[in-house]
């Protein structure tokens, strides 16, 4: 498992305790300047109490179980106009709006980047239109997704 994953499985219980959503989380290892940042949210949005609270609570189970080598900073805020999309519910939630999406590796036709609007989620594939052709995806193979905000 990478530190991401094993981050996401050490904070996620905590963070849910609290009544929050887990909606993503980077982490950038480093000896001088790590970083951890979390994005979480709740019905009605997250303030900035919210994310102080979030990152007091995730602080000290971090201070206790010291997954992180070197020095690091924790970044706590809301997942924001251009939200990420990391599970199937994400998935789910967000059928009928525009997408982005960046790929692991390469498909056999090269290409790793897409938009487009997300046509469906249905369990760990989703489906969306770029520019008219139909792009199926395992969720599993994806790098980040994110929507795009239209205004």
């Amino acid at each position: 498992m990478s530190i991401r994953e094993d981050l996401i499985t050490l904070l996620e219980p905590t963070i849910e305790a609290m009544g929050y959503e887990l909606v993503e989380l980077e982490a950038r290892a480093h000896a001088a300047n790590g970083l951890v940042r979390i994005y979480i949210d709740k019905p009605g949005g997250v303030g900035l109490d919210d994310c102080e609270r979030v990152s007091h609570q995730v602080s000290g189970v971090l201070d206790v179980e010291d997954p992180m080598p070197g020095q690091y900073n924790l970044e706590v805020s809301s997942p924001g106009l251009d939200r990420p999309l990391r599970t199937p519910a994400h998935f789910a939630a967000a059928v009928g709006q525009k997408v982005k999406l960046e790929l692991l590796a390469p498909r056999e036709d090269r290409r790793w980047r897409f938009a487009g609007t997300l046509l469906a989620a249905e369990g760990e594939r989703i489906e969306l239109d770029v520019e008219g052709e139909s792009v199926s995806v395992d969720i599993a193979s994806l790098k980040r997704a994110r929507i795009v905000p239209e205004f």
